[in-house]
């Protein structure tokens, strides 16, 4: 269920923002009871989320290649209108990725363990990439992809060599669109957001927590048609706690309520935004969601 708006910005028109949580499979949020009693199955649970919500960020790509066959069934369970914005492989944003993760055909002779790219023969994070790539394609064909994140760690500065990488990236995952997250603040700059919206490449507004090397500031910029903000919580502990407390942060309304005017803004210049909590503990992305989106429609 997205928000058809009206508003003013580049001349009148209806902007859709879409409003969803990063995940719908997490074990928290099915032992929270989220999901009514008897939806048990995958395809079950899809089809309530997709109920209940027009949006959804699919996180388990980041770890694990995706397979054509469950994109094909993303596809079919979903209604017409439903967005999957798909999280890119970490091998492809530079991130260490487990040997296990890979195709067995490109391990190699390599331990196990975790590797970055250039620990690999030349070639591999290209096919890699046409891999992922080729498994989307019926979720492409749908009509249901929405963009792949590309979301660097906090060691991708910026620079001249960055912004020739983000454009390989988009290069090796064309013709999906794909959109831009830091993890460094050193990226919010003018000329970060004139690179951007040369390319047309949307950027991610984030809402963090602040004070460490990864913190990004809730700066909203619109540098293409579509506008994406991911909320991650404010837990306190996000440098040392483990996955789970990293994001354990249940929003306030007063905290969802800032973002209101954001994306109120966000939606001025933009052909569509989409937003969406990752804050996956339980069902506090789900039910923070639901609250921001009531917002937004009486706001």
């Amino acid at each position: 269920m997205g928000i058809e708006w009206s508003v003013g910005g580049r001349g009148w028109g209806v902007v859709r923002i879409r409003v969803g949580s990063c995940g719908w499979t997490d074990r928290g949020l099915v032992d929270a009871g989220w999901y009514p009693a008897g939806c048990t199955s995958a395809e079950a649970r899809l089809r309530y989320y997709a109920s209940r919500f027009s949006l959804v960020e699919v996180d388990s790509t980041y770890y694990h290649l995706p397979s054509e066959r469950n994109a094909r069934l993303w596809g079919e369970r979903t209604p017409e209108g439903f967005a999957f914005n798909v999280k890119a492989f970490s091998l492809l944003t530079g991130h260490p990725t487990r040997v296990d993760a890979l195709p067995r055909d490109l391990r190699g002779s390599l331990a196990r363990g975790s590797v970055y790219p250039r620990d690999l023969p030349a070639g591999v994070v290209e096919e890699v990439a046409g891999r992922f790539r080729s498994a989307l394609r019926p979720l492409h064909e749908s009509g249901r992809l929405g963009v792949v994140l590309l979301q660097f760690p906090p060691w991708f500065l910026p620079g001249a060599q960055a912004e020739q990488y983000i454009l390989r990236c988009r290069e090796l995952l064309f013709p999906y669109r794909v959109a831009f997250e830091p993890r460094n603040g050193a990226w919010v700059t003018p000329e970060t957001f004139a690179f951007l919206g040369k390319e047309r490449i949307p950027y991610v507004c984030v809402d963090m927590p602040q004070g460490h090397v990864e913190a990004v500031p809730p700066v909203v910029r619109v540098t293409a048609e579509l506008a994406i903000v991911r909320l991650h919580g404010r837990s306190a502990h996000w440098r040392e706690g483990d996955a789970r407390e990293k994001y354990r942060h249940d929003y306030t309304d007063g905290e969802l309520a800032e973002w209101v005017p954001r994306i109120r803004r966000l939606a001025r210049d933009a052909e569509e935004v989409h937003v969406l909590l990752n804050n996956c503990c339980g069902a506090t992305a789900v039910t923070n969601a639901a609250a921001l989106r009531e917002m937004l429609m009486v706001a």
